[in-house]
């Protein structure tokens, strides 16, 4: 669970988030949707703690990220643009990373690098794959260390149908055993069958916090691309 309390993020003197108040809880997937520059990745990085929380307070399983960084080990992330050392090998990479969680090899979840065959070209190096590939391997990262928490930033870019079907039912089947997963993405039609809940953000601010039922009964609609339209025509009035 993570709950983001009076959450203000300056930088000099642009406000990129501003008095945010959110509370995410386990067995949800839950996507924060918004123009760019509306804060999301901001908020993931603070999140993350990769960003110096300075007003306000983010608690994660009733830890403040401020006092407490061990709370990093029950997330897994995907960034939309994976960076590894392009002289090591993918199995490399992985191992490296496996050592690094220090978590045992039966403790591993490899569903996805099986169902995406990455064994089969362990050896190639980092450096001369596709970004699709990259971004399989930043997928497999984020699921495999079996955490409480997965954030997953614009997580189908790149990906073929078929890579995109197997990480969708992933995040379903995680989502159904109780964890939680935050996902962004602009491609509003990927989101439909796999996420819970909606947050939609406009410059550092939350507009809209609601269930994906209750977002598409409230707006008459069967999408939620469309629920979304229907907030910004009301925006713009």
């Amino acid at each position: 669970m993570i709950e983001i309390k009076d959450l203000t993020k300056k930088f000099s003197k642009f406000t990129a988030l501003e008095n945010l108040n959110l509370s995410f809880t386990n067995g949800k997937s839950i996507a924060l949707i918004g123009p760019n520059g509306c804060g999301k990745t901001t908020l993931i990085k603070c999140i993350l703690g990769l960003n110096v929380i300075e007003t306000g307070d983010i608690m994660v399983g009733g830890r403040s990220v401020k006092e407490d960084f061990r709370y990093r080990k029950d997330i897994g992330y995907m960034p939309q643009i994976g960076r590894y050392p392009e002289n090591m090998t993918i199995e490399q990479t992985v191992n490296m990373i496996r050592e690094t969680r220090n978590v045992k090899d039966a403790d591993l979840d490899t569903e996805l690098l099986d169902a995406f065959e990455l064994t089969k070209i362990f050896g190639k190096k980092m450096g001369n794959l596709s970004g699709g590939t990259t971004q399989k391997v930043s997928a497999v990262l984020a699921f495999m260390f079996d955490p409480k928490i997965i954030i997953l930033d614009e997580p189908t870019a790149g990906l073929d149908p078929l890579a995109s079907e197997i990480l969708k039912n992933k995040i379903i089947k995680e989502r159904n055993r109780g964890k939680l997963i935050i996902i962004t993405s602009h491609l509003l039609s990927e989101l439909d069958d796999i996420v819970s809940d909606i947050v939609f953000m406009n410059e550092g601010r939350v507009i809209v916090q609601q269930s994906v039922e209750d977002l598409m009964t409230e707006h008459k609609s069967e999408r939620i691309s469309e629920s979304i339209i229907s907030i910004l025509k009301e925006m713009k009035k």
